[in-house]
């Protein structure tokens, strides 16, 4: 993994493949379809002729629905609940799609700090700046080249920067800084540059309207279930440390309570397994009445709530 000079304007450019980046994705469970779905569509923007080399194959000639394709943005929204993992497989997903696709992937991460300081002018720059910075680095492809280089532009809690100028409270700048953010992604769909752009937040609800039109797909993430939680906490914890018995009582603990929802993802990996092992070490080993004891201790993050 290689971190690159941003200029602030990123808080770090990441390149893959890299090993343990592939060892995060690979513990991401319940989001295969998602996965999926992302690395077909980087794919398509990485190698435009693959789509044509596919009616061709299936159909011997090009079907009129690829004509959709064309000038489309290539947007994704992962939007859900906090701890579901969204903000995870954004940062992740470039290491399959470098691995399939035998090329770097980069992932420019957008710095908060890209709504500025107030200055009048200074978010519609910044967010400006950045997506010139992408297109500098990603040149246009034509319709039998394939990228030798891809991108990951990545806009964590974007409903900072692309929230609805419907809000009659909403600022000038804010809204100026909006339209820079739409035209940088039109500006991409133009150019059929190898880039993606992948929006995380806790509030869809918020985004601007335009923005959510223009994207390919929104994907919304829920809180594992049962069976989610039970391959994360055995993951974790072998057979040999607690049985499947035992295993579908902590299961249990970690679902829907008297307080509200179960444990999110980041609540089982972050603070219950974690706190298990501290719990132990050094003096004593781990067995199902520990895990659930502590399981007892930690309340599950609230539920967000949009307003």
């Amino acid at each position: 993994m290689n971190n690159h000079s941003t200029d602030g304007i990123f808080d770090e450019v990441t390149e893959f493949p890299d090993p343990e980046t592939k060892r995060r994705l690979e513990r991401l469970v319940g989001l295969d379809e998602v996965k999926e779905r992302l690395v077909k569509e980087a794919m398509m923007q990485l190698q435009p002729s693959s789509l044509e080399e596919w009616s061709l194959r299936h159909f011997d000639h090009l079907l009129p629905a690829l004509c959709f394709f064309q000038r489309r943005p290539p947007l994704f929204i992962l939007a859900g609940d906090v701890g579901t993992g969204k903000t995870e497989l954004a940062e992740t997903f470039g290491d399959a799609v470098s691995r399939k696709a035998g090329i770097p992937i980069l992932l420019h991460s957008l710095s908060l700090t890209a709504r500025g300081t107030g200055a009048v002018g200074e978010m519609t720059r910044l967010i400006s700046a950045a997506f010139a910075m992408i297109k500098s680095q990603a040149a246009c492809l034509t319709d039998r080249q394939a990228a030798t280089t891809g991108h990951i532009l990545l806009i964590d809690e974007a409903d900072a920067l692309a929230q609805s100028r419907e809000s009659a409270q909403m600022h000038h700048e804010d809204r100026a800084g909006v339209n820079a953010l739409i035209r940088g992604i039109d500006d991409l769909a133009e150019g059929r540059r190898p880039v993606l752009v992948v929006m995380c937040t806790n509030r869809l609800r918020a985004l601007d309207p335009a923005v959510m039109r223009r994207a390919a797909a929104t994907f919304e993430f829920s809180r594992p279930n049962a069976e989610q939680r039970r391959v994360v906490l055995r993951n974790a914890f072998p057979e040999y440390v607690c049985s499947e018995s035992e295993l579908t009582r902590i299961v249990e603990l970690t679902g829907n309570r008297d307080v509200g929802a179960g444990f999110s993802f980041s609540d089982i990996t972050q603070r219950l397994v974690p706190s298990v092992v501290l719990a132990a070490y050094p003096n004593q080993g781990i067995n199902a009445e520990l895990i659930a004891s502590v399981a007892l201790t930690i309340k599950p993050t609230p539920t967000f709530t949009e307003v």
